[in-house]
C-alpha cells in the first residue's frame, strides 16, 4: 500500500524552487497504552483539574489559563491571544540556509524523519537535488515552520529518495560534559580482547529485520490471552544474583562464546513461555 502524504511544502535554495509530499518516515508500534480503570466497577476513569489553593476545587478547561515558572511558584501568564501572535507563520517553505558535509552532522541532533516525494511539476528539480547531494556527499541544513513552530532540517538523499531530518537546536542538545567520567586508564591486554570481541561479531551491513520488539510481542500475546479468557500464569522470578565478572575474564568467557547466567536463564524462561 503506497505511502500517504501528510503535507506539502516547497524547497527553495538559490532560485530553485522543489514541490515536495511529505510523508511520515516511520510506523511506530513500539507503545501499549492502557487506561485507567474503577477497580470497582471497570469504567474508564476521567481526568479532572484541581485548585489546591481553593479547597480542591475542581476547575474547568474554559477556567484555565497558561503560566511560564520564572521562578519558584511564580508564574507569567499569557492569553490565548499572546501566544497566537508569537507563533511562527506557516509558510509551506523549507529554505535552504548552506550545505554541510553529512558525515559532519552528529546524531545526536536528530529528532524525527521524513521522506520527501516530488509534487506536480517539481520531479527534474526533486532528482537533481537528490543526484547533486550524493555526488557532493553533502547535506542541505535548512528551516522550515509548521504548527506554530520554526524547525531545523536536514535534506540527505537515500536510494534516489530525499529525507528529511528534524534536528534539534544546539541550545536542546546537553553537552557531553555533563556525563563525569571517572579518570582512569585503558588496559592494553583488555583494549586487544574488547576488539577482538567487536570482530568477532561484527556485520558489514545493518540489518534491523533480524531484531523484534519480544516485550510488546509478549505483552499483546498476553492480552490476546485474557481476551480469550485463558488464566495468566506468572513467570518464575528470576535470579537476583548479581555477582560481578572480572573484566578480563568476562571478555575471554565472550570471545569463547560462552553465555552469562542471567542469559541462560532468561532463555528457560522463554521456553518455558512457549511451552505453555
Amino acid at each position: 500500500m503506497p505511502a500517504r502524504s501528510i503535507g506539502t511544502a516547497t524547497i527553495s535554495f538559490g532560485l530553485v524552487s522543489v514541490p515536495v509530499s511529505i510523508y511520515s518516515a516511520s510506523e511506530s508500534k513500539a507503545s501499549i497504552s492502557f487506561n485507567m480503570l474503577h477497580k470497582k466497577c471497570g469504567t474508564r476513569l476521567k481526568q479532572q483539574y484541581i485548585c489546591p489553593k481553593d479547597n480542591n476545587e475542581v476547575v474547568t478547561r474554559d477556567d484555565t489559563v497558561k503560566g511560564y515558572e520564572f521562578a519558584k511558584d511564580q508564574y507569567v501568564v499569557l492569553t490565548a491571544e499572546e501566544l497566537k501572535s508569537l507563533e511562527e507563520k506557516a509558510t509551506s517553505t523549507i529554505d535552504v540556509l548552506e550545505f554541510v558535509p553529512l558525515a559532519t552532522v552528529d546524531r545526536e541532533y536528530m529528532e524525527k524523519v521524513y521522506y520527501l516525494g516530488p509534487d506536480k511539476g517539481g520531479d527534474r528539480a526533486y532528482r537533481l537535488l537528490a543526484a547533486a547531494l550524493k555526488e557532493t556527499g553533502r547535506a542541505a541544513l535548512g528551516q522550515y515552520a509548521a504548527r506554530g513552530q520554526q524547525h531545523l532540517v536536514l535534506l540527505r538523499p537515500l536510494n534516489g529518495v530525499l529525507v528529511m531530518e528534524q534536528l534539534h537546536y544546539a541550545d536542546e542538545v546537553r553537552p557531553t560534559t555533563e556525563v563525569t567520567i571517572p579518570a582512569g586508564d585503558v588496559k592494553e591486554a583488555e583494549l586487544k580482547l574488547a576488539k577482538q570481541l567487536i570482530d568477532q561479531t561484527s556485520n558489514e551491513a545493518f540489518e534491523p529485520s533480524k531484531y523484534k520488539d519480544t516485550v510488546r510481542e509478549r505483552v499483546l500475546e498476553t492480552i490476546q490471552r485474557k481476551v480469550d479468557g485463558q488464566d495468566i500464569t506468572a513467570d518464575i522470578t528470576p535470579s537476583s544474583d548479581t555477582k560481578m565478572l572480572d573484566l578480563m575474564q568476562a571478555l575471554k568467557a565472550s570471545l569463547a562464546g560462552e553465555k552469562p547466567k542471567k542469559e541462560k536463564e532468561k532463555e528457560k524462561g522463554e521456553s518455558r513461555r512457549k511451552a505453555s
